[in-house]
């Protein structure tokens, strides 16, 4: 309580003449938010991520210098896109667009090429998990241009969404092609601004061995090569420590292990790989979670196994019960 009290007192101290330290302190409020959002319950940081937002846009609305304002509209689109993130988390895709959309207007204003692309990634991302597959693809394709200049790994994280979404299509040879686009990426990045915030503003490896994961399991036919990669995540996110650990990301994968597994006809394995998510706390239930849990049903519900997997189906039903959303707020 009192660190905030001497935040809002040193916003406030000097009319909106904000000092050096002033804009280091809202940039510092900024990347910690980026940090934690893949790693701590939505719940725990929305107050700070709407409050955060309301005292980026107060600034913007008083008069600032123009590498003040710059820098401003920059850490503007960054935290409404966390909150186009949190709004998705929420099973909200009407309002993450939204948001998704404002951060981009804070993009166009600050002229930042890494922010445009990281934008474009979260539509991307919003418009896949919301079932609207060619549009997600139509996002991933307008965001390279921009991840091209900005050189930041948006390179990666832009391709491997567009394979998400060419998977889901059923498209195989758009899928595999994407990939190899994404792992080609890499010799071209070099950290942005936007990487440097960490967390959900910047794409690791980790992340992007999920990412084919996630695509690969759509496809029956690649459920060897989905296995091997969805293993490979699910050993890299047991490291609760790792840099690069995010609760969501590490349920994925386990669901695409199971979803794998489901399609090389083992059921004990599925299990095994599906029953961590399940024990999830509600506040965790984030809507990816949820739909990569009931991917794994529906794998099974179309799978020779249907029969003996019953048992399993009900207790992804009881756990899709109560998602994040149906929490009180």
């Amino acid at each position: 309580m009192a660190a905030r009290r001497a935040k809002a007192f040193a916003l406030t101290a000097n009319q909106g003449n904000l000092t050096g330290e002033v804009m280091e302190q809202i940039h510092e409020d900024v990347r910690q938010l980026a940090t934690d959002y893949p790693q701590r319950p939505l719940s725990e940081l929305l107050g700070d991520l709407v409050q955060t937002q309301e005292t980026l846009y107060t600034l913007l609305d008083s008069r600032q210098r123009p590498e003040q304002a710059r820098q401003l509209y920059f850490l503007t689109g960054v935290t409404s896109g966390l909150l186009a993130k949190a709004s998705h988390d929420l099973a909200d895709p009407h309002a993450a667009m939204t948001q998704a959309r404002a951060a981009y207007l804070c993009a166009e204003n600050a002229d930042h090429n890494g922010l445009r692309a990281w934008i474009r990634g979260l539509q991307a991302l919003i418009a896949y998990w919301a079932g609207r597959l060619h549009e997600s693809v139509k996002y991933a394709q307008s965001g390279a241009e921009f991840a091209a200049l900005s050189h930041s790994t948006t390179s990666v994280w832009l391709p491997i969404s567009e394979a998400r979404a060419w998977a889901a299509l059923g498209n195989v040879n758009q899928t595999h092609a994407a990939i190899r686009r994404a792992e080609d990426a890499w010799n071209e990045v070099r950290s942005d601004e936007v990487d440097e915030l960490g967390g959900l503003c910047s794409f690791g490896r980790t992340r992007q061995i999920y990412y084919a994961a996630d695509a690969l399991a759509w496809l029956p036919s690649e459920a060897g090569t989905a296995q091997d990669y969805a293993a490979q995540a699910v050993d890299v996110y047991a490291d609760t420590s790792g840099p690069e650990w995010a609760f969501g990301d590490a349920a994925g994968s386990r669901a695409d292990l199971a979803i794998a597994r489901i399609h090389l006809g083992q059921l004990e394995g599925a299990d095994e790989a599906v029953s961590p998510i399940l024990e999830l706390a509600p506040e965790n239930r984030i809507n990816g979670i949820i739909n990569s849990a009931m991917r794994v049903h529906k794998a099974l519900s179309r799978s020779p196994l249907a029969p003996s997997g019953s048992e399993l189906q009900e207790r992804i039903e009881m756990f899709t019960r109560t998602p994040l959303r149906s929490l009180p707020r």
